[in-house]
């Protein structure tokens, strides 16, 4: 009895793999279930996680039509470019190009590699979490009018009560937008030196403000100068370039001492 179950342990794979064969062999069609079958089992699964800024820098070859292939590419690959800078480095034949874009981890890494493999393109390297320096120049040209200005209605009031008053009288009152140009020129440069901004350019009418900085603060900044009246703002967008490890500090004591200060003018009044 024991010898007759061993047989038939032993005849039971030889019995099931023609059957296996039949079901697999490569002249044979699948069924439509077994093909949607497949077809499920072999798809990546979506990302739940939430699109994340991304930072790559490009080492490119400086010649005509670099650029196009690399932003052809992220913009096949449906990303919106924030930020793209470019400009030779120290070497002429060298470019570096900047992107700062948001999305999927996944999505972004085959953009990287698809666009390490162009021809001109030396190497992609993405700075996400790395612990890098970012700076964007900022130039910006504010009003120093504030449009502040004396209605018609006072002005002829103080004309009929001082109409026995001589000339001085009508140069205070001419003296008045000079005052209120001065009084924001005033205000536009102390808010410029609490950012860390500079004044390049001052007109009777405006002034041109530059600003180098991350950014968070640079939109902060714009914020804040909105009420005095932006008549112009161009911005260069992010640049990006690895921190340099302290010999004797690990990467946590790294990190600890990166972390920058609460800036005061970013907070709330009071």
């Amino acid at each position: 009895m024991f010898a007759s179950r061993l047989i038939r342990c032993r005849r039971a794979p030889t019995t099931l793999l023609p059957a296996l064969h039949r079901a697999y062999h490569p002249s044979r069609l699948p069924t439509i279930d077994q093909a949607v079958t497949t077809i499920l089992a072999s798809s990546p699964t979506p990302s739940l996680a939430p699109p994340t800024r991304h930072i790559l820098n490009c080492l490119v070859k400086n010649e005509p039509g670099v650029l196009s292939n690399v932003s052809g590419i992220l913009a096949g690959r449906g990303f919106n470019i924030d930020s793209l800078v470019v400009a030779k480095t120290d070497i002429p034949e060298l470019s570096r190009v900047t992107v700062v874009l948001n999305g999927d981890k996944n999505s972004v890494e085959q953009a990287r590699k698809q666009v390490e493999d162009l021809v001109p393109v030396w190497a992609v390297l993405d700075y996400t979490h790395a612990r890098v320096l970012e700076r964007e120049l900022l130039l910006v040209k504010v009003s120093t009018n504030g449009g502040v200005g004396v209605s018609e209605e006072p002005e002829e009031h103080i004309l009929l009560e001082n109409e026995s008053l001589s000339e001085p009288t009508h140069a205070h009152a001419a003296f008045n937008p000079l005052m209120t140009s001065s009084l924001q020129r005033q205000s536009i440069t102390e808010l410029a030196r609490l950012f860390g901004a500079r004044i390049v350019d001052v007109s009777h009418e405006s002034v041109i403000v530059e600003l180098s900085a991350k950014s968070t603060r640079v939109d902060a900044f714009l914020k804040l100068l909105r009420p005095f009246g932006i008549l112009e703002a161009a911005r260069s967008g992010t640049m990006a370039m690895p921190r340099s490890l302290v010999d004797g500090l690990t990467d946590e004591q790294a990190v600890e001492s990166d972390v920058e200060a609460v800036d005061a003018t970013l907070l709330p009044p009071g």
